[in-house]
């Protein structure tokens, strides 16, 4: 780049990722999930025992599409199990301990909790929920009326979030990032959140339905929405699912 805008964010990126992390510096590991009560679980179809028909890998890569419109159908809680399991589910929990799961995350740091506001689901009543990835289940969060009101309001009043059947929101825990890559991890969560966003689309292609990635959203009132912070904790990207509608 001829106005050296490029160099200078370059050195300033190699400054900051020499930064001693909290890591290197001895502080403890934070917590692999945000904390639960082993009571308050809803369990969900094991993945083991779920049965999805087989779908073409190609396919799916080349239907995919940002879907807005869907049909009032439901979808199945073994559907959402599979979303779940495929976006954000832990196969392994190593002795270093880090979760090995479903998705690449840089270091096995996999920093995001997904929450998920549940409009249409059989067997589930409508509410918000945040997945307990370790335990492959559901905690609930709320079961207000406006939920799916506030909700699209903070998405810039886009109407798919409203009319979806399910609406993933992922939350980054800074600190899980950070605790190993310092300001450099940053980066590394919105890296993350592409990998689990593509892994939505492909693996709703499966189950005839559709999704639409959003990161047009208001971040103070979604952040209100779920109850974070917005700095140690953060609303990072959102998405909307639900059956494909006729054409």
């Amino acid at each position: 780049m001829t106005d050296g805008i490029g160099p200078r964010f370059m050195r300033e990126t190699s400054r900051r990722s020499k930064e001693l992390s909290p890591q290197r510096s001895g502080a403890p590991q934070p917590p692999l999930e945000l904390s639960f009560t082993a009571a308050d679980v809803i369990p969900l179809p094991k993945p083991s025992e779920l049965v999805i028909p087989g779908f073409d890998l190609r396919k799916a890569i080349e239907q995919r599409e940002s879907v807005r419109t869907y049909a009032p159908t439901a979808i199945s809680l073994e559907e959402l199990s599979y979303l779940l399991w495929c976006t954000q589910g832990v196969k392994e929990v190593t002795d270093r301990p880090v979760t090995l799961r479903t998705v690449p995350s840089a270091g096995a740091r996999h920093a995001f909790e997904t929450c998920i506001l549940v409009n249409r689901v059989k067997g589930l009543d409508a509410g918000m929920y945040r997945f307990a990835a370790t335990r492959h289940g559901l905690i609930s969060i709320s079961h207000d009326e406006d939920l799916a009101a506030k909700a699209t309001q903070a998405c810039l009043k886009q109407s798919h979030v409203f009319n979806s059947a399910v609406t993933f929101f992922w939350v980054a825990v800074v600190e899980r990032m950070t605790w190993r890559y310092a300001q450099r991890g940053y980066r590394y969560l919105h890296l993350d959140a592409g990998h689990v966003c593509q892994n939505l689309y492909l693996t709703a292609e499966s189950i005839g339905c559709g999704v639409c990635a959003i990161a047009a959203f208001d971040d103070e009132a979604i952040n209100q929405f779920l109850g974070v912070d917005g700095e140690s904790q953060f609303v990072i990207y959102v998405a909307s699912l639900g059956k494909k509608a006729a054409d």
